[in-house]
């Protein structure tokens, strides 16, 4: 089985122009994610792909690789199914440029999934984290994610999922990590499936996994680490580095 990480970078990003780029213990906060999967030790090859020449330069200068995007893309999964289209190999794993934090166990968990998946039920597994402070669950830029019996997603929302109608029933809520292993037939399906209206209303690319059928399988861990959304996220990454 050929395992191998991508990690999308865009220099644009909405909520934080940039962000790849930023200072992060004397490293790009891309560099330290690219270094991140490498020190896993867990691929067989690693990829930043990006639709911006500083990035690309600047993984370039530290020996990694990176690839460059030949069409306009509206996430990163698009990105990722354009790159390996054309490559041999079996899982490719997404690791959000914006994660630093990376840790071995998390990626290892999520490639697991595959090893022990004999009827090839599983299109793709992703993490997610267990929350209970209220404004993070209430924050839209935290994405929840609820599960069946079996771990399968149901759904990825910005609302409060689910509703706590009911606060005695001890229901857990879950964040959903930005880490996902996919089946190469998955990802380059994704590519040619247009969005439904549940992604464009949440702006959550899994959901268009979801709504056209494919099985998600998330994967517990209790390992946070810190996203790098807005110039807040920095200052804490930046604190937790020293």
């Amino acid at each position: 089985m050929k395992i191998i990480s991508m990690i999308p970078a865009r220099y644009a990003a909405s909520r934080f122009p940039g962000k790849l780029m930023q200072d992060l213990g004397g490293k790009t906060v891309i560099s330290r994610t690219y270094e991140a999967v490498i020190d896993t030790g867990l691929f067989d090859d690693v990829f930043v792909v990006t639709d911006n020449d500083i990035i690309f330069k600047e993984i370039e200068s530290i020996g990694g690789k990176a690839i460059m995007s030949t069409q306009e893309h509206d996430c990163g999964s698009d990105r990722i199914a354009e790159a390996v289209e054309k490559m041999d190999i079996d899982i490719v794993v997404n690791v959000q440029g914006d994660e630093p934090f990376s840790d071995r166990q998390s990626l290892h968990d999520v490639i697991e999934v595959f090893k022990h998946d004999k009827n090839k039920e599983i299109d793709l597994a992703s993490l997610m984290t267990h929350i209970t402070d209220w404004d993070e669950i209430n924050n839209p830029n935290t994405v929840k994610v609820i599960v069946d019996n079996r771990n399968f997603a149901l759904y990825f929302s910005r609302s409060p999922i689910p509703y706590p109608r009911a606060t005695d029933t001890g229901v857990r809520y879950f964040k959903h990590k930005g880490v996902y292993a996919f089946r190469k037939q998955a990802i380059t399906d994704f590519k040619r499936l247009p969005m439904l209206p549940l992604e464009a209303t949440e702006k959550i690319e899994a959901i268009r996994y979801l709504e056209y059928g494919k099985k998600i399988k998330m994967v517990e861990t209790d390992i946070q680490g810190i996203e790098i959304d807005t110039p807040e996220d920095l200052e804490r990454a930046k604190k937790a580095w020293k």
